[in-house]
């Protein structure tokens, strides 16, 4: 780790300039998070100067912000294969260095962690201190209220650094997020506090009484009201590019061994003029030129999934008035930025809060509208609470629209969409299905709008990977047969058909029939009857984990109906969490690449007969 306990400010800084232009070459090549993470350099930077990280749990919210971390603690060398597969992780990992406490990538666990390393760490009777370092986005999810909670009443030693730079992903959203962004609190506050403190101390019963009203009216126009009546110390705002200023501020923080919230302001983009500033396409960034800023990526090609979503919603939207939704802070990724600009009154950014987005649209889905909830299938996990709760045991006729299901690429293992089938399947009252193609998504989307219970949609980052073709309307838990066959039968569920069209199109000596699932709940059970009469080996295809996955609902239904004559294999994912990496090079470590699906696919019909 690079030691820079004996700097100067001036080669703090020198530091800081040197980093975030390693970050910026690295990043216009590889892409990754830019704005969120050129911003807090100088926090980081101080914060290894303050703390010690090889003692001192240092723990980030999300951690898409934590480059400068990595850089400071021997990984300058192999930065340069961030986010790339086998490379530097574009989040803090354990697994990558002993110097990332925790690993992340989900926002507003880093207060509940050091809280979780406070208790630890007094337990042991230890002197460290954990320092999370948290932005003004994530603050406006509940966990942190619950850790903030627990923290002021225990009183365990830990500095929590609240990087306020007025944005998270997209524009903040909420009151707490205007709040924290107030200048009202004066630099001399802090002095005046802890001499009004003394003072108290030493005065009569009746003069204590009225100075300390004075002392907590003074205390309603900062922003440390908030903190401070959890029973955390509150110091700021701090300017968070002043080196001299964080550093001395951390330190005061450091000796008070109590909780203490440290408020820094900062600018996202810091050091790259283009991209400072509240812009959410700085956010995370593929390859970029650094002098113009202009994407390297070509454009056209085929539409992504999430245009055909965005762009179809809206139609409906304009045709029907019952038509509302939700995102939870990702309006831009989930493509709902011109729903809300256009029907602000109908369409929700709730910020990271996908509890409340999730139950908040029960009530509407009660009274008679149909409201689209849209979240990331990593994110909806974190209100699978609410979907059983709130949506599914009352019945209610609420979409949920689950984007970048499957894998996402160099986001990695906390952001894989893998999940939501199996956490999802096991619902009493929800449906799933999952087009294949544009006409089957907007069909589908269709399909939704007078559907009255609960119902799951999936659909991939990225395009679909099935054929353009015309398809049938959709009818619940009917399956649609897309071709015919000898003695194979392929089954393919939402992007996993695209999958099995193009290992078919690899097979030298197998002509398979092709299925489109449509529905995992419920299954099309007349129609595999049907079909298992005349294929007897059936091969499973789409983008999720095995276990309570496709196969799994298939297998169930064979049992239960006493059909054994039926092999099933499964293509879905193992048991395991997947790794960070381009696409293409995620699936062929997979092994599920049309070619390398296609030789199984051939072995295994060598080994039958």
């Amino acid at each position: 780790m690079k030691d820079i306990s004996n700097y100067s400010i001036s080669e703090l800084e020198a530091l800081s300039l040197e980093i975030r232009n390693k970050i910026l070459e690295t990043v216009s090549k590889n892409g990754g998070h830019l704005s969120s993470t050129l911003g807090a350099v100088d926090l980081i930077v101080a914060m290894h100067y303050v703390f010690n990280a090889e003692t001192d749990p240092f723990i980030f919210d999300v951690s898409h912000q934590a480059y400068a971390h990595k850089l400071l603690t021997d990984r300058w060398e192999s930065f340069d294969s961030l986010r790339q597969f086998g490379g530097i992780c574009g989040y803090t990992s354990p697994d990558e260095s002993p110097y990332d406490y925790y690993k992340a990538g989900h926002s507003s666990t880093s207060i509940s962690l050091a809280v979780g390393a406070a208790k630890a760490i007094k337990l042991k009777g230890e002197e460290r201190i954990p320092v999370a370092l948290i932005g003004d986005g994530s603050m406006s999810a509940g966990m942190v209220y619950e850790a903030l909670n627990e923290l002021g009443d225990r009183k365990y030693p830990a500095v929590i650094i609240l990087n306020d730079n007025e944005m998270s992903i997209a524009k903040p959203i909420g009151a707490i997020s205007r709040y924290l962004s107030k200048n009202m609190a004066s630099p001399l506050y802090q002095k005046f506090k802890t001499k009004v403190e003394k003072l108290l101390d030493g005065m009569p019963d009746g003069a204590t009484y009225i100075a300390k009203r004075v002392e907590e009216s003074l205390r309603l126009v900062t922003p440390g009201i908030l903190f401070e009546e959890l029973g955390i110390d509150y110091i700021g705002p701090v300017d968070g590019h002043n080196m001299a200023s964080l550093i001395e501020t951390l330190e005061i923080a450091k000796k008070l061994q109590k909780p203490v919230v440290v408020h820094t302001q900062t600018v996202k983009g810091k050091g790259y003029e283009i991209a400072e500033g509240p812009q959410e396409h700085w956010h995370g960034v593929g390859p970029f030129e650094i002098e113009s800023g202009k994407s390297l990526k070509k454009s056209g090609g085929k539409k992504s999934a999430t245009e055909i979503y965005g762009a179809h919603l809206l139609e409906l939207a304009k045709r029907d008035k019952r038509v509302v939704g939700v995102t939870a802070a990702m309006p831009g990724g989930t493509g709902l930025t011109k729903l809300l600009e256009e029907f602000p009154e109908r369409f929700w950014d709730v910020a990271i809060a996908e509890q409340h987005a999730v139950t908040s649209m029960g009530p509407l889905a009660k009274e008679g509208f149909k409201p689209f909830c849209t979240i990331y299938s990593t994110f909806l996990q974190r209100g699978y609470d609410q979907v059983i709760h709130d949506i599914a045991l009352m019945n209610l006729g609420v979409v949920f629209a689950i984007d970048r299901a499957g894998i996402v690429g160099e986001d990695g293992e906390t952001h894989q969409g893998a999940f939501d089938i199996s956490y999802l399947r096991a619902i009493p009252n929800m449906t799933l299905a999952a087009p294949i193609n544009e006409d089957s998504f907007k069909k589908l989307i269709d399909f939704t709008v007078d559907f009255t219970t609960p119902i799951a949609i999936r659909y991939p980052r990225g395009s679909f990977l099935a054929d353009d073709f015309e398809v049938t309307e959709f009818e619940l838990g009917k399956s649609e047969l897309l071709k015919e066959g000898k003695e194979v039968l392929f089954i393919g569920y939402g992007n996993g058909v695209g999958r099995a069209q193009l290992c078919a199109k690899e097979l030298e000596s197998t002509d398979p029939a092709i299925l489109d699932l449509r529905f995992v709940k419920p299954l099309d059970e007349e129609q595999l009857k049907e079909l298992s009469t005349q294929y007897k080996r059936w091969y499973v295809f789409s983008d999720s984990v095995y276990h309570g996955g496709v196969a799994s609902a298939i297998l169930e239904f064979l049992e239960r109906v006493a059909i054994k004559d039926v092999s099933v294999e499964s293509f879905e994912y193992e048991d395991r969490f997947i790794p960070h990496g381009k696409t293409p090079e995620v699936e062929e470590y997979l092994g599920i690449t049309p070619k390398q699906l296609a030789i199984k696919v051939e072995k295994m019909k060598g080994e039958s007969k």
